[in-house]
This record gives C-alpha cells, structure tokens and sequence, in this order.
C-alpha cells in the first residue's frame, strides 16, 4: 500500500511593478536540475524551512493579510506558523532573485535583512493534488515594488531561478508555465481588474481536490 504524501508549506511572491504605467510581475525560469517543474516560468518562491520562525522582522502581516491567511488553515497552525510563511516567501525572493525586502541587518541573522511583511497582499493558495511525487501547499503573495522600495532593476538571477523577466501581467505572451501558475496569474489579473490597489482583505481562492475533484473555493 502506497503511502499518501503529506504536503509541506511553501510560499511565494508575485512582485509587481507597475511604476511604469503598466503592470508587470516577475518571474523565472527554474533549472532543469530542479526534480520538481524543471525548465518551466514561476514566480519567486519555495518551502518554508523550520528556521523561517525565528528569523526577526522588521514589520508583521497586515492584520487582514494575517486574517484571510488563517482562514481555514487549521487549529495547528499557529500565528508563527503563518509569519513564517511570510518570511519564507520573502527569503526566497532573495535567495533567487537578489531582492532583500525589510532593513538591513548587519548582526550574525539567517537573512542580511530583517523581513518586511507588512506590505504582503495574500492572493492566494494552492495544495499539490495526491499522486505527485512532492506535494506542497503554497501561499501565493502578492508586493508592489514601490511599496517595499525595490528597484525592478536590481532583479539578479540566481542558480535556482534563471532567466528573470518582467512580464506584462496581462499578456504572458505564450511563454512556458505551469498550469498552477496561470491560474494564480489569473487570479492577479482579476485582481488588478476588480481593484488595482489589491486590498489587503480581498478573498482569496483556495485550489484543491476532493474525491479526484479539483475545486476552487474562497477563503
């Protein structure tokens, strides 16, 4: 009897610019070496590591960016459990794209940087169906650039995400993503349709499976 794998947290960003008129969001191209999604465009992003807890901040969630992200998350996830997604995800977008978000820390610390989570939008989450060989259960933020002062040319490349773009958020111009991918890109371009400042309350969609069913539902 095969036994069912659990899935793991993970969190990412869709950093959007839109300082230039129009709205762009970054993404990447991850490695073939990856055993999960090689080859293929994402957002910045990847699993929350147990030392993401203990990393200090320099902001907390938004109280309802911290309210829609409990939303269903279970009672063992506690309020640490959730600011460790937002420092994951942040970690992540230095770890592949270079972009440090909060201010600088200049102690012996995990990050050069005290994370700012304070401007993190929750869009949306995802939870890998049964039967792939990793499952995750990804939190999907969204940050503007101006709003954490990031520097859209400051985006470097890394080992683990290659060839970054800015991407028009409403055309993707065919290239290569995974399915989960789209549907969270989707979700943005309503999103900015609905409100473009992306209230930090808005509902945000959660996308599983029940009974070999795949189901959207608002958190």
């Amino acid at each position: 009897m095969t036994t069912a794998i659990r899935p793991v947290d993970a969190a990412s960003v869709l950093l959007v610019d839109r300082t230039g008129g129009d709205m762009r969001v970054l993404i990447g191209r991850r490695s073939s070496r990856h055993v999960f999604m090689p080859d293929v465009y994402v957002f910045p992003g990847g699993r929350r590591d147990a030392t993401d807890r203990l990393v200090p901040v320099s902001g907390p969630l938004h109280p309802l960016a911290h309210e829609r992200l409990a939303s269903r998350a279970g009672a063992r996830c506690s309020p640490a459990r959730l600011r460790a997604l937002g420092v994951a995800a942040l970690r992540e977008l230095y770890e592949e794209a270079g972009i440090s978000v909060g201010a600088q820390e200049l102690a012996d610390t995990p990050l050069p940087f005290r994370p700012d989570l304070s401007r993190l939008r929750f869009l949306a989450r995802a939870i890998t169906p049964a039967g792939y060989p990793r499952r995750y259960d990804t939190r999907f933020f969204t940050l503007f650039t101006d709003d954490a002062d990031v520097d859209p040319a400051s985006a470097t490349a890394s080992h683990e995400l290659e060839d970054l773009r800015w991407m028009d958020v409403f055309d993707h111009g065919g290239i290569n993503m995974p399915d989960i991918t789209l549907m969270i890109l989707e979700e943005l371009r309503k999103s900015i349709q609905e409100d473009p400042s992306l209230p930090f309350g808005r509902p945000a969609p959660l996308y599983h499976t029940r009974r070999g069913r795949f189901l959207r539902e608002l958190l």
